[in-house]
């Protein structure tokens, strides 16, 4: 299988987690996308520095030959997929009382501030970190 097969079946593998498996819908929020930008800004810098320097070089025969830069699109497709995994768990496991976060369900308790337990019911946020 080649880098750009990869990639695109990521994204479609992306889509179907978020939208129909755990059914976070990140990818209809602006939440999701405002955080995704701040992420490509940097998968933009990181995959320059590191395909300009050839410490990633890419067999053109896997590749469509697209090039963001020196990275390869395949790169930033694949980077979109892991990306948006990562945030459809946090999301779902945030949203089985393990913990909250900005992507927390809009109208939630939890998204409302409503306590995690009795210990949190004196109104004092729980501790950082």
């Amino acid at each position: 299988m080649t880098h750009t097969e990869v990639s695109l079946l990521a994204i479609v593998a992306t889509v179907v987690l978020d939208l129909w498996v755990l059914r976070t819908r990140l990818l209809t929020r602006r939440v999701y996308w405002v955080s995704y930008a701040i992420v490509l800004f940097f998968q933009l810098l990181t995959n320059e520095w590191l395909t300009s320097r050839g410490v990633f070089r890419y067999d053109p025969d896997a590749i469509l030959g697209w090039r963001i830069g020196h990275a390869p699109v395949e790169d930033f497709w694949f980077g979109f997929a892991l990306v948006t995994w990562s945030m459809c768990w946090w999301t779902w496991w945030g949203r089985r009382g393990l913990q909250a976060g900005p992507f927390a369900e809009p109208g939630s308790p939890r998204a409302a501030g409503v306590p995690r337990s009795a210990d949190d019911a004196d109104g004092t946020p729980p501790p950082a970190g």
